[in-house]
């Protein structure tokens, strides 16, 4: 697999932040059941998750906590659209 990084990011509500990656891909990402480990403890407060920012490559959050491009990339939820 070639680099991947996040290109958009933008919080959708509760959990959910809508993702597009630098190969086109894009979709969501319900993160209420990834935010395990000491690391990801203040995330669990939805106004703190809310307020992430977009790095040069991925999401990160002022306590430090992050996650992999390739980990996201991995859990995307496509949007898939429709020709008619």
């Amino acid at each position: 697999m070639n680099a991947i990084w996040i290109t958009e990011a933008k919080y959708i509500h509760h959990y959910t932040i809508y993702m597009k990656f630098n190969d086109g891909k894009e979709g969501i990402i319900d993160f209420l059941n990834l935010l395990d480990g000491k690391i990801f403890e203040p995330l669990q407060d939805v106004e703190f998750f809310k307020k992430f920012s977009l790095n040069a490559w991925t999401l990160e959050w002022s306590n430090g906590a992050d996650f992999a491009p390739e980990f996201l990339y991995e859990h995307i939820l496509e949007i898939q659209t429709v020709k008619i």
